[in-house]
């Protein structure tokens, strides 16, 4: 699956000390406990949490506090929050580490979706320079012993970056490392990250580690970029999608050890398809169930798997009619079903498995609240505006 690399050291994001320097990108609808469980059982990092609305968190919705909720073999819990507003991100801050909820927190500055970015969120925040700075000297202040890290992007597009001078803010406000996806929210997931960005923004933060994000698909990849751009660590998104062994991969190559032999014959990706299935059952098994579909946890389980076959299956000789079977299935013992009419001997297909996953979409001109690019500070109205904004809204 990889070729033998040079092992790379851990990595220390505060008091936390990785075996290996890879975090699991924060992915809406994927990297809830059952997929972070997945993850954890193949290798080492740091694996977070589904984005939190940090109102939503605030004001306890139920599906706020199901996804901060971790396994008890999560021994390092790190949720990611966004927010736009200082006063409600520092709330949510200080209830994660009041209660005891985390014990690591990651700040979004990154996501280029428009219902984030239209409100002034994500990828668009660092814009304003004094409402970035107020939300991170906030929320470190807030977090107290808990180590507090931010994810963000290049900037808006290609005229208005931001990356270097958030770098520098985040770092003074003491921030425990600095993350940074090589794109602009304009990019989308489109084209090919910009790896000289990483290598600019390690040169300019120099107190904190710095992660790289962004066309990692294996762990060749990983480790080129660390050579390349000289960050300290990575943070794997799409690479991962069917692919939760990928962290096994990475743990081989930057220094730790993979705890599943990955072999990728049909059958071993099968059974890490059926594993995952039976996480999310395990997640989900607060629901109420339909008259005569099973328990609920079991149902929702089989409506989120579906979504996960062509990630798993991607380059394997699987027909399409057992390919559409399995992204309608609706039982547990129907899938053992499906998936028992898979040759569990198919190697695995090399190149064709590779590469890109999930979509990519097209370069976009993002959505930003109106008149947001006149100024890089807020007046009073732009932030009784942000502070009216925040969603109760989880996920994104």
């Amino acid at each position: 699956m990889t070729t033998a690399l040079a092992p790379a050291p851990g990595l220390a994001i505060g008091p936390i000390r990785l075996d290996a320097p890879v975090v699991l990108a924060p992915m809406a609808g994927i990297t809830n406990t059952a997929f972070r469980r997945l993850c954890r059982e193949y290798g080492a990092g740091l694996y977070v949490s589904e984005m939190i609305t940090s109102r939503a968190l605030v004001e306890r919705t139920p599906e706020s506090m199901r996804l901060i909720g971790h396994h008890e073999s999560e021994t390092t819990r790190s949720v990611q929050l966004y927010g736009v507003d200082p006063t409600t991100v520092e709330a949510a801050v200080r209830l994660l580490r009041d209660e005891d909820r985390a014990d690591h927190i990651d700040l979004n500055f990154g996501c280029p979706v428009p219902k984030v970015t239209r409100k002034g969120g994500g990828a668009a925040l660092p814009w304003k320079i004094d409402l970035f700075r107020e939300i991170v000297e906030r929320a470190v202040t807030a977090a107290g012993p808990l180590p507090l890290t931010v994810k963000m992007r290049k900037g808006i597009d290609a005229d208005h970056l931001t990356y270097l001078e958030a770098g520098r803010i985040a770092e003074g406000a003491g921030v425990a490392a600095v993350a940074l996806h090589a794109r602009t929210a304009a990019d989308f997931y489109s084209g090919s990250a910009d790896w000289s960005a990483i290598t600019a923004l390690k040169q300019t933060v120099t107190e904190v580690p710095v992660l790289g994000n962004g066309d990692i698909w294996s762990a060749d990849d990983a480790a080129r970029m660390m050579a390349q751009t000289g960050c300290d660590g990575v943070v794997v998104g799409r690479g991962c999608l069917g692919r939760p062994w990928l962290f096994g991969d990475l743990a081989a190559a930057l220094g730790g050890a993979p705890t599943t032999p990955v072999d990728a014959t049909l059958g071993f990706v099968a059974r890490a398809f059926r594993r995952h299935a039976q996480l999310l059952a395990e997640f989900f098994d607060d629901d109420a169930a339909p008259a005569g579909q099973g328990s609920g946890g079991e149902n929702r389980a089989c409506r989120d798997i579906r979504k996960h076959v062509a990630w798993y299956f991607k380059g394997y000789a699987v027909g399409g009619e057992l390919r559409a079977a399995l992204a309608r299935v609706s039982s547990l013992a129907e899938l053992d079903d499906l998936l028992g009419q898979l040759d569990p001997d198919q190697p695995y297909p090399g190149a064709d498995a590779e590469g890109q996953r999930g979509r990519a979409g097209s370069p976009k001109s993002p959505l930003l609240p109106e008149r947001w690019l006149e100024s890089r500070s807020t007046d009073r109205g732009t932030r009784a505006d942000l502070a009216e904004a925040e969603s109760s809204v989880s996920g994104g």
